[in-house]
């Protein structure tokens, strides 16, 4: 059953202040490696978690029209960028993405430059592996040679939409080739889901863990990746395709909760909410294109529900895993503690605008 609209507004609003409120505790204790402070919990740290959590406000502004919304996202932007970026890597990339969705609707030239640069630093600095893949180094560790599903939204989805918005072809192209090279190496040909990492050196996809986040990143990201850019046809029938056959293996795995667990085919791990929202959003919304098997929009509702059942009275997305390392063993995706995120209130945020499309309730949250 499709919840009450109203409830979705009310519950989307105390999202937003959910997110805005994050500050970091001091509880993780992660130095980046040019020696600042890691800060991948405070709505106010340019990382990957507070880059995700943009995308959801973004999407949501878009939806809704909220002005607020769109001053509070351009205000964020204005303060990092006058502070200084970060260095280049996987995922300080991230944050640009919702900046692309932003510039492609208001044209604002405040942030054209910055996106060009970046996305030029991305083709010609960016190392390497083997088959041109963009390895998941990150802020705090070198992970080279490695192909990790999160790279796929933290910086393929951004080329796509810039390069779409921009009409820089080439963009588009280096997205679509690290999306079949990732498909290539993660996707599991046996389950039809997605492996969390492969190294080529060893070739071999670690712990070979199905896990959860990792695997909504998937679904999220091909979908979103056919609607931002122009993608040829080839390619997109094919990651369609590939869509379907991880679909058709989700809805077999979604726990009576509506929920999935954080390692997707062990009932025994810990039902995991960021990777049930990512889910509920690419369900609906593949529902809502023609795509996918029958009972995606059925198991993304169920989706829905789960995820508001975890959302507590500050807004606070609940029984969210930590930021996942890539692991050597199955366990170690079960010992990953739980923490209120961006990224977290972002996915629930973009599971419950797509759901308000299919109760036909489009208004402004207030």
């Amino acid at each position: 059953m499709v919840p009450d609209g109203r409830a979705v507004r009310e519950r989307l609003k105390l999202l937003v202040d959910g997110m805005t409120s994050l500050r970091h505790d001091g509880q993780y204790d992660e130095p980046n490696l040019d020696g600042t402070p890691g800060d991948y919990i405070s709505f106010t740290s340019w990382e990957w978690p507070q880059g995700i959590g943009l995308y959801g406000l973004v999407r949501f502004w878009l939806q809704s029209g909220d002005a607020e919304l769109r001053t509070l996202v351009e205000t964020w932007y204005a303060g990092r960028i006058a502070e200084g970026l970060p260095g280049l890597n996987i995922n300080t990339t991230a944050p640009m993405l919702a900046l692309s969705l932003l510039w492609r609707e208001t044209r604002d030239p405040r942030w054209a430059d910055v996106m060009d640069k970046w996305a030029d630093r991305i083709l010609h600095e960016m190392p390497r592996t083997s088959e041109r893949g963009l390895p998941h180094i990150v802020s705090d560790k070198i992970n080279d040679q490695e192909l990790w599903d999160d790279t796929l939204v933290m910086v393929g989805l951004f080329l796509a939409s810039y390069g779409q918005a921009s009409g820089r072809r080439e963009l588009v192209d280096e997205a679509c080739h690290q999306f079949l090279l990732h498909t290539r190496y993660l996707a599991d040909p046996h389950s039809g889901l997605w492996f969390h990492g492969w190294t080529f050196d060893g070739r071999h996809n670690f712990a070979r863990a199905l896990w959860g986040r990792g695997n909504s990143w998937i679904t999220l990201g091909i979908l979103d990746l056919v609607e931002l850019a122009e993608i040829p046809a080839p390619v997109r029938s094919f990651l369609l395709g590939v869509l379907e056959t991880q679909i058709d293996a989700l809805l077999k795995l979604q726990a009576p909760s509506g929920a999935w667990h954080t390692l997707l085919d062990d009932p025994t791990s810990y039902e995991e909410i960021s990777a049930t929202a990512g889910f509920g959003y690419g369900l609906l919304k593949a529902a809502r294109l023609g795509i996918g098997p029958k009972g995606c929009r059925d198991a993304g509702l169920r989706a829905v529900k789960a995820v508001m059942d975890n959302i507590d009275e500050t807004g606070t997305v609940g029984n969210v895993s930590y930021g996942t390392r890539m692991g050597g063993t199955l366990q170690f995706y079960k010992d990953i503690p739980i923490e209120p995120t961006g990224y977290g209130q972002a996915l629930a945020i973009l599971c419950l605008s797509e759901a308000l499309l299919h109760s036909g309730e489009k208004e402004q949250a207030a």
